[in-house]
Order: C-alpha cells, then structure tokens, then sequence
C-alpha cells in the first residue's frame, strides 16, 4: 500500500545514511564490514557450539543464549548489510516495502531481545541464589514457553508499532535522515497529526522497557546481594565481574534504546545516530563475548570442538 501525500505518492524513501563524504564512507564501509563479519562469527559460533554440544544444549542457561545469538544475528542483518552497500554504490533509496519490512524486522528482533535479556538475568538469579532448584524451577517445558513467548510478543508489538508508523499519509519529503527506517524519523515526516499515535508508541516502549529491565535490575540485585555474602575472595570478585559486564552490555543497550523511543520525534537530533549505532550494531557484537566466550564451560567446549 503506498500513501498519498498532497501531491504525489511516495513509493520509495531515500535514507541520508552516516556520513556523505565519500572518503568517510569508505572508511565507514571498512569499520562496519569487520562489526558485521565479527558479529556473525561471534554469534553464529555461539549457536553452532550449543547445538552440536549435549551438555550445552541441555542447560536452560545455554538454550536462552542460542536464541539470543539468533536474535543478535538477525537483529544486525535487518540492518547492515543495506548499509554497507549505500556505502559503496552511493545508492541510499529503500523502497516504500522494503522500509516497512525493515522496520517490522527491526522492531521484532528488538523486542524479542529484551524479553530474552530479562530471561537470561533471571535465569542468572535462579542459578546463583537457587542452584539446588536450578532445573526445578527451569524445566524443559518452562524454558520452552518462555521464549515462545518472547517470539509472540515480539510479533504482537512490531505489528503495533509499524502500524502506529506508517498509519498515515506522509508529507512531500521523502528523505529520512536516519542510516535506516526506525520510529521518529518516519514520524517526522507525517503529514496528519501524529499525536496520538506517538503517544501509542511511547505507551508500549514504556511498557517493555519499564518490565524488562524492572525484571533484569530486581535479579541482579539479588545476585549481587548473594554474591557479597560469599566467603571465598576469588569467587566473589569472578562473579561480580561476571555480573558487571552483563550490566553495563544491558545498560547500554537499554540506555540508549531508552534515549531514541522516550522523547518526541520533534526533539530528535543528531545524537540519535549515534545511540543507534550502538543499540543496534554494538550490542550484538558484544553479546556473544560477554554472556558467553567469558565462560569456563563455553571456552571448554569450543577447545574440544577446536579440536
């Protein structure tokens, strides 16, 4: 469905990208590329070590972080791989479909990587301050349904948001000053009052984020406050470096998300580029390093893979 505007219809949108010199592009070009191949070394390995080892597929812990490797690879690909090429072809347009499919694509992944964030925090607090119930409480089942729902809800609220988006005809400008087809960019250029719509969005971004990272501040909480009672020196501070690196990926990864979707597409500036830099690109490229390769269990099994 294409939308029409006062006198024209729009059929495809031009996206402004990073930079414009072409010099800087190709630089940009270089530096995304290694992100990019990074990114899918790091979380395609993660997801091919748990399946092909039994002991990891089996642990809930393992089963939550393949899918969250997923996530983290599908979440960048919806994004970079049109990026790299406008860096190098000098071509920025997107097709009207192809910048709604985007957008749906990227807000599922992202939503459904905050559901799986929150899980994986609480399945930190089970394994830390429960580990004798740690497969009571997280049977097969239970795992299951969780991430089941996470998917579900990922597909509910990007339906809800790419509606909210694209619910009305867009002004002559089809220029959208963003690398890609995200929320306030798009917004900005509609032409009916959007009003309630934005107040929609900011309602259901609220709603996640308030939840999810609610879920995942309460269980490190409880996880820090296990791991000070701890007697051995050792193993409390590999612990609290363990739980403080899952919290500063999360913090930015919320922190910045939080800063583009809670504020008016009115107050947008330049700073959004940058926070979408790293909420979308930086976070899977280093969700793979810090939940699993500073693992003694993963690092075991991919020596013994290796081998």
């Amino acid at each position: 469905k294409m939308f029409i505007s006062s006198n024209h219809t729009i059929n495809k949108f031009v996206l402004l990208g990073l930079a414009e010199s072409p010099d800087v592009q190709l630089l940009l070009f270089g530096v995304f590329l290694l992100i990019y191949v990074f990114t899918l070394l790091g979380n395609i390995g993660m997801m091919t070590l748990v399946r092909t080892n039994p002991h990891l597929h089996n642990t809930p812990m393992y089963f939550f972080l393949h899918h969250l490797s997923f996530t983290d690879a599908c979440y960048s690909t919806v994004i970079m791989p049109n990026m790299l090429v406008s860096f190098i072809s000098r071509n920025k347009d997107i097709s009207f479909t192809g910048c709604v499919a985007q957008l749906y694509s990227f807000v599922f992944f992202g939503i459904v990587e905050c559901y799986l964030l929150a899980i994986v925090a609480y399945d930190r607090y089970v394994a830390v301050c429960s580990p004798l119930r740690y497969v009571v409480l997280l049977p097969r089942t239970v795992c299951v349904w969780l991430v089941s729902t996470s998917y579900l809800l990922g597909f509910l609220y990007a339906a809800i948001y790419t509606g909210c988006t694209f619910g009305g005809p867009f002004c002559n400008s089809n220029v959208i000053n963003h690398f890609f087809c995200d929320i306030g960019p798009l917004l900005k250029l509609s032409c009916s009052d959007r009003f309630l719509r934005e107040k929609v969005i900011f309602a259901f971004v609220s709603l996640n984020g308030i939840s999810t990272s609610g879920i995942i501040l309460i269980s490190y909480l409880y996880i820090l406050s296990a791991v000070l009672r701890m007697r051995s020196v050792q193993s409390r501070s590999k612990a609290f470096n363990t739980c403080a690196s899952h919290l500063m990926v999360i913090s930015l990864f919320y922190g910045t998300g939080f800063f583009m979707y809670l504020q008016p597409s009115t107050t947008h500036n330049g700073l959004d580029k940058v926070a979408a830099v790293f909420y979308t690109l930086v976070t899977p490229l280093l969700n793979p390093i810090i939940y699993s390769l500073r693992n003694r269990e993963v690092k075991e099994a991919l020596m013994r893979h290796m081998k």
